[in-house]
């Protein structure tokens, strides 16, 4: 009877155990996102839902001068939910726009808060107690169309507020630099349950020009009265309030106190109120919350899902790891079909927000996951360009602005080409790249193209004549890069040659100054060749006074203003790594390989490098062009431990639009693009196995053999069953699929010391 019992109980556990398993290998990838992480301290990221790239981003809002809206401090009273928001974003704030907010008190006054309880945020869904009424607001989404489910107290008379006058990064001082401001509104009440209306918005961030949202609201249960208000008035049962300058909404009362749940489908829409109708019809004709929900987690989980993880990598990994591909497909937005400034078949994005920071990793990574849709990008790019006059470098609100380095579209098109996107149109991208690089944008040379572009093609360099010098020409010197390469592969050699000569454009700039050791950092120099020893500030209490220039020296923003300075957001210890092109050229001008490692030595063990801004994303990985690739592995290692973690302040700075969290997707998968070429670098991996399963059908495998904390360092790899011992891969050796074995152990033992990564000298 024992062994009988003893057999089931055997039987039993295997059958648990095979239950367990299965149970893990079903569980829903989007089970892993958590979108809270990177919503306390600096990460500014988004909270609601969303689809991949979607238009419509509902979310709440706590803190007007917030970028998404949202604050952590449940002190701070919520006073609504609007349709639309960025993510990541630093800078002035951006929309907000159409807010709407459910109350049960207060049914003649306009101003409705409430502090919050019971937040609740996973992939595509928010919830959260409004602890004021008593009322449990829940939101979902499909692309163009939030949709809103309000639980209120039994009993009770209910009311919705619709306001199209409500924005974010609203400044009482008019014209204020990086403030939105507001032009106009209108709101109309259709029918007992449909209100229409617009929210007419203009500057921002990127100082943009006047955009507008139209929304389409439609309710499940018909309201009994309503207020319209304009200016701060109530105007009880007048359904329209046409825009005349002042700021629009409507109050909607429900009187039937057994009513416990209403429903609001908001459609938006940049093209007329009729099209945000439209919308909800294509999208949302029915009143399912959970199918709306489910949908949205299904087109979540078809992509997340093209990137595997093995089963046993711990679940606070995976939730790092799939929250960062959420946060790097949030934006930008795929707003084809909704563009008010011009008709085409193709791709229309908006919210670049901004190139700068997402050429990178972000884009890098989307090629990866979804080729086709980074093609539809860049042809967004191309598009804009036909019709604005040059590509974004950053843009909103169907306006370019701003630029803060370099014309990085290009980039974006380099790396495509290099990579070989199908769909693009390379010559009109070569057609917008030189003209990027031959036109001065003039006027706001914020707004797109290349400020101090006169320079730049007169002197080699550009001069403290303009703002920003040190990191428009070193960045500018990789433009030139990438431009040459598309250039040589379209058989153009006359820009080919031109091109890649100026890539050599940095050295221009390379003083031979020491500093901690370190010698040949980027420099700043007057118009006529003169080094800059000193920055003049601007004018104090009728004084002037001025800082030494060394590499470290940071003159903005109590010198100069934030975007005045020399480089952009980091010293010249930082930009003097940033030669993405050609690193075996800045080793030999740094003093060879081991003054190099001495150099990258002092920059981190200093506390130089700054993981939370995207200029120094590549430096970790500089270690494999003096052939230590296990260095590179130990810094990420390090940086990833110290500074990205899965709880709500998980991100070390602002993500950007995903950009750091796309950096440390890669680097837990062990490559790292060098963006604008066609190789990865290799690094070891945070996880044993990984999976990419590609759109044309062929999985890509890493496997990282006997990886432990013991053994972190690659010993030897193998490609496809063949010794492959160089510490970069080519991007089409992943899409023919395959399998990378890194065979891990406790030393480094000299795997890939003996082939360096491309340099441009290699090119040719």
């Amino acid at each position: 009877m024992k062994i009988i019992d003893l057999h089931r109980q055997v039987l039993i556990l295997s059958l648990s155990v095979m239950a367990i398993a299965a149970s893990a290998q079903t569980k829903p990838y989007t089970a892993y996102v958590d979108p809270f992480i990177g919503s306390e301290g600096l990460g500014n990221v988004f909270v609601g839902p969303s689809r991949p790239y979607g238009m419509v981003k509902p979310g709440p809002d706590v803190n007007k001068a917030s970028n998404s809206g949202y604050s952590p401090d449940l002190d701070v009273p919520l006073y609504g939910f609007s349709q639309t928001h960025v993510s990541g974003t630093g800078g002035g704030p951006k929309y907000g726009n159409i807010l709407i907010m459910p109350f049960a008190g207060n049914f003649n006054e306009l101003k409705q808060e409430s502090l919050r309880a019971n937040e609740k945020a996973s992939t595509g869904y928010y919830s959260v107690l409004l602890k004021q009424y008593g009322i449990t607001a829940e939101i979902t989404s499909t692309s163009k169309v939030a949709f809103y489910r309000f639980d209120f107290k039994p009993g009770t008379r209910k009311a919705i507020k619709f306001d199209a006058g409500d924005f974010l990064g609203e400044k009482p001082v008019p014209d204020a630099r990086e403030a939105q401001q507001f032009i106009g509104s209108e709101v109309e009440v259709v029918s007992d349950n449909e209100i229409r209306g617009y929210s007419r918005i203009r500057g921002g961030w990127n100082n943009g020009a006047a955009y507008t949202v139209y929304f389409y609201a439609i309710t499940d249960k018909p309201f009994n009265t309503f207020t319209t208000y304009k200016a701060g008035s109530l105007y009880p049962g007048i359904k329209l309030q046409a825009d005349d300058g002042n700021k629009t909404g409507v109050l909607a009362y429900f009187d039937d106190a057994s009513l416990q749940q209403i429903k609001v489908k908001i459609g938006i829409s940049f093209i007329s109120e009729l099209k945000a109708r439209q919308n909800i019809e294509q999208e949302a004709p029915h009143w399912s919350f959970e199918k709306v929900l489910a949908d949205s987690q299904d087109s979540w989980n078809e992509l997340l899902k093209r990137l595997e993880l093995d089963s046993s990598t711990p679940a606070q990994q995976k939730t790092m790891f799939y929250t960062a591909l959420y946060h790097t497909m949030l934006m930008p937005v795929d707003r084809s079909g909704e563009n008010p400034l011009w008709q085409s078949a193709m791709p229309y994005y908006d919210d670049f927000y901004a190139i700068w920071d997402t050429f990178r990793s972000s884009n890098p990574l989307i090629t990866l996951i979804d080729p086709s849709r980074e093609a539809a990008i860049v042809n967004s790019l191309l598009n804009i360009y036909q019709r604005d006059g040059y590509m974004p470098d950053a843009r909103s609100g169907n306006s370019n602005g701003r630029t803060q380095g370099g014309s990085n579209a290009e980039v974006l098109i380099a790396d495509a080409y290099t990579k070989k996107l199908k769909g693009v149109n390379y010559n009109l991208g070569l057609e917008a790249m030189l003209k990027d690089a031959t036109i001065p944008p003039g006027g706001n040379e914020e707004k797109e193209g290349r400020g101090g572009l006169t320079d730049y093609n007169s002197l080699g360099y550009i001069s403290n004549r303009f703002v920003r010098a040190g990191n428009r020409t070193v960045e500018y010197a990789y433009n030139d890069y990438c431009l040459a390469i598309v250039a040589d592969g379209l058989g153009r050699k006359g820009e080919y040659n031109r091109f890649i000569k100026q890539s050599n454009n940095w050295k221009n700039l390379w003083r031979p100054v020491t500093d901690h050791g370190a010698t040949g950092f980027i420099m700043p120099k007057d118009a006529s060749g003169r080094w800059i020893d000193s920055i003049t500030c601007v004018e104090s209490n009728g004084r002037v006074t001025a800082v030494p220039y060394t590499p470290l020296a940071q003159e903005w923003p109590n010198c100069v203003c934030w975007w005045c300075g020399f480089f952009y957001e980091a010293s010249s210890w930082e930009y003097s790594f940033y030669v993405p092109h050609d690193v075996a050229a800045l080793i030999n001008n740094c003093g060879g390989p081991q003054a190099f490692k001495q150099r990258l030595d002092t920059f981190f063990n200093n506390g130089y490098y700054n993981v939370g801004n995207e200029p120094s994303f590549l430096t970790p990985n500089l270690y494999h062009w003096i052939g230590r690739p296990d260095l590179s592995s130990t810094r990420i290692r390090q940086i990833i431990q110290k500074n990205y973690n899965s709880s709500r302040d998980g991100l070390p700075g602002n993500d950007d639009s995903g950009a750091m969290s796309s950096w440390l997707a890669f680097h837990v998968l062990g490559l790292y693009p060098n963006a604008g070429q066609s190789y990865y670098l290799i690094n070891s991996p945070l996880i044993k196995q990984s999976v990419l399963h590609q759109t044309n059908g062929k999985d890509f495998k890493i496997t990282a053999k006997n990886l432990s904390e013991a053994n972190q360092f690659i010993q030897a790899a193998l490609l496809n069953g063949k010794p492959f011992n160089q510490a970069w891969i080519e991007h089409q050796d992943i899409v023919n699929g395959g399998e990378l074995v890194l065979l891990m152990g406790p030393k480094q033992t000299g795997w890939g010391n003996s082939m360096m990564p491309p340099s441009k000298g290699d090119e040719k």
